[in-house]
């Protein structure tokens, strides 16, 4: 995805958490987050330090790997359903690559994504993602009804072993949507994120790309 949007850390906090307030309902009272560049003095001073860094793989390992992502963008869908795969199974199940995911918000969608997945903790993050990724296209429908898409999202992390309650409790964390929001600009503006998918590789920066060119870069680092 092409392009990149920095949202207001408390205007989409609120939206995020209207959405949920008003469980299996049509929302009322949603407005639409303020969009403009990220302020990033302002992000800086929100408490961000219970926002956990999901990671895979060996922090030992001689390659790190770091990708901006967003839940909404159909280019890292198919980065994960395709380049990911063969990346998990050749580099990071084999402790060559240590790999980060960092989150990206176009819209209030991909924060409620986010927020689900991290529901269940470092354990089931991974799982959860793999399906948000997978189902994209169905979870995200036609993208008009928010209510639809909230509601969705409630089915996957049910899926995933998630209860009502503990769903109920993420999804109506605002402190934790500002902090996730606030923790993606201060991180999105110190690394010069455009779009998405982007890879960090050793603190090089590259875009999306095909696994035979990833892997070309990834063996290059290991040989070093």
């Amino acid at each position: 995805m092409n392009r990149l949007i920095l949202v207001g850390a408390v205007g989409l906090a609120i939206a995020a958490g209207a959405i949920f307030m008003q469980t299996r309902s049509a929302p009322s009272n949603v407005t639409e987050f303020p969009i403009g560049a990220a302020n990033a003095q302002e992000a800086s001073d929100v408490d961000t330090s219970a926002v956990v860094e999901m990671t895979m793989g060996s922090e030992d390992a001689k390659v790190t790997l770091m990708e901006y992502a967003s839940f909404t963008c159909p280019h890292c869908a198919r980065f994960h359903v395709d380049q990911f795969k063969q990346l998990k199974a050749e580099y990071i199940d084999t402790d060559q690559v240590h790999f980060i995911y960092r989150d990206v918000f176009f819209d209030r969608f991909g924060l409620w994504a986010s927020m689900v997945a991290r529901c269940g903790g470092e354990e089931r993050f991974f799982g959860i993602t793999d399906m948000m990724y997978a189902q994209q296209s169905d979870w995200i429908g036609s993208g008009q009804d928010p209510v639809q898409i909230a509601n969705n999202l409630r089915d996957i992390g049910k899926v995933a072993g998630l209860d009502d309650a503990q769903l109920e409790a993420c999804l109506n964390d605002s402190a934790k949507a500002e902090a996730l929001v606030a923790w993606f600009q201060v991180n999105a503006e110190a690394d010069d994120i455009s779009s998405t998918p982007t890879l960090i590789i050793n603190g090089q920066k590259y875009s999306n790309m095909a696994y035979s060119e990833l892997k070309a870069i990834i063996d290059e680092k290991l040989a070093e």
